[in-house]
């Protein structure tokens, strides 16, 4: 067997060596590839933090919030309570002062919160006018009563006159000259009793200036607090509004504080659980712990179609300083124990407004508020007061979201009115 010189022999493992070499296009290849990974790696990367700070922007966005507070059912000695429901404190004696003409205020002596007494003054207008006006009426006063005097005297001298005719008359005193006389003193007297007349006129003329007067001075209607100043002096102020919005109609609001009382709104599906007389308790939000004893007052005798409720009246029956018109309430109306001996059992648990209460990932949850953050608490809910529900798993006392918004979770930060 011949070989051929020419052609050249491969070198032991040439062939594995040629198997293990990489081309150029096979190396362009793997970097492309390899680039493409990067990229897909980097926008990944890119779209995970933009939802970490995405999610953690919508976490520190504060969500509205409106605030209740849980308190205990109320209960009493001997009654247990039939129905609650929840309104407000209202005065039944309060009044915006004004004055009764167009002024300008040159002082005004109230501020809110200050307790003023029955015909304290309030505030003073600039009087300049109207003691002119009275200076005026007065001087007219005293020339009508000086011409009264005037008068008076004539008529004493043609009575004199009259006198002395009618001694001579038929000797030097014609009957002319008598009758004369006579009309004189007519005449007079009638003058005179005109002039009286005027002196009266000008005497009322005085008492209306008088008056007038006295309306540059308002004073307290009644006693009570100042609950509301709405003017300051140098602001002009009239009885009726003017345009343009430069008058103040009202220099402040005063309030009977003896004759507050709470105003709530029943359901008319328990309007037969509510009569006149009946005893109630009474809890202010502002304090949740605290029973007020109180007693219905009356029923209003009309429905409110919109929210299918009737209002009722109850009125307080000790009176607190606390107490302040526009605060939130509570009222259980009770109803006295049919046996005596029997000791009713004691309520477990706080009551919310039905709202408050919400599903969450299948479980019955209350968002109470601690500082500005909202947290799911699981409770377990009973039975209905009205507008409000019987939890447990809250205590007295705590912050709950009145109506938790679909968007509320738990930690979440809220925003509401302090």
């Amino acid at each position: 067997m011949s070989l051929d010189a020419n052609k050249p022999q491969d070198a032991p493992g040439g062939s594995l060596l040629s198997q293990l070499r990489i081309s150029r296009d096979e190396r362009n290849d793997e970097t492309g590839s390899r680039r493409r990974w990067w990229i897909v790696g980097a926008v990944a990367a890119l779209i995970v933090a933009v939802g970490v700070v995405v999610a953690f922007a919508l976490r520190d966005r504060a969500v509205a919030v409106e605030l209740a507070t849980a308190a205990p059912p109320s209960s009493g000695a001997g009654n247990t309570a039939i129905l609650q429901a929840t309104g407000y404190v209202t005065a039944r004696r309060q009044a915006t002062v004004s004055a009764q003409i167009t002024g300008t205020l040159t002082r005004v002596l109230i501020e809110e919160g200050e307790h003023v007494k029955a015909g304290q003054v309030l505030a003073q207008l600039d009087d300049t006018s109207q003691r002119a006006s009275l200076a005026q009426a007065v001087a007219q006063r005293n020339a009508a009563q000086a011409l009264v005097g005037q008068f008076e005297a004539q008529l004493e001298q043609a009575r004199l006159d009259l006198k002395r005719n009618e001694d001579l008359a038929g000797q030097a005193v014609s009957l002319q000259d008598l009758d004369t006389t006579r009309t004189q003193v007519r005449t007079l007297t009638a003058q005179l009793e005109s002039q009286r007349m005027q002196v009266e006129l000008a005497r009322a003329s005085v008492t209306a200036a008088e008056v007038q007067l006295g309306y540059t001075t308002i004073k307290a209607p009644f006693a009570g607090m100042i609950t509301a100043k709405a003017a300051q002096a140098g602001e002009i102020i009239s009885p009726m509004s003017a345009g343009g919005g430069f008058t103040r109609t009202g220099v402040g609001t005063i309030v009977d504080m003896d004759s507050l009382e709470v105003e709530v709104d029943v359901n008319e599906s328990y309007l037969h659980r509510v009569s006149p007389n009946q005893p109630a308790q009474a809890v202010l939000d502002a304090y949740p712990d605290w029973n007020i004893p109180a007693h219905v007052v009356a029923i209003i005798p009309t429905a409110d179609r919109s929210k299918a409720t009737v209002k009722v009246r109850v009125g307080i029956d000790k009176k607190d300083p606390r107490i302040l018109p526009d605060m939130g309430v509570r009222v259980s109306f009770m109803e006295q124990e049919k046996n005596a001996g029997a000791s009713a059992a004691p309520v477990k648990g706080v009551l919310v407004p039905g709202s408050a209460i919400v599903e969450r990932n299948g479980r019955t949850v209350v968002f109470t508020v601690d500082g500005e953050r909202a947290h799911a608490q699981p409770v377990t809910s009973g039975q209905s007061f009205g507008d409000l529900r019987l939890v447990e798993g809250i205590a007295s006392g705590a912050r709950v979201v009145r109506v938790p918004p679909t968007e509320l979770n738990d930690g979440a930060l809220v925003a509401f009115d302090k």
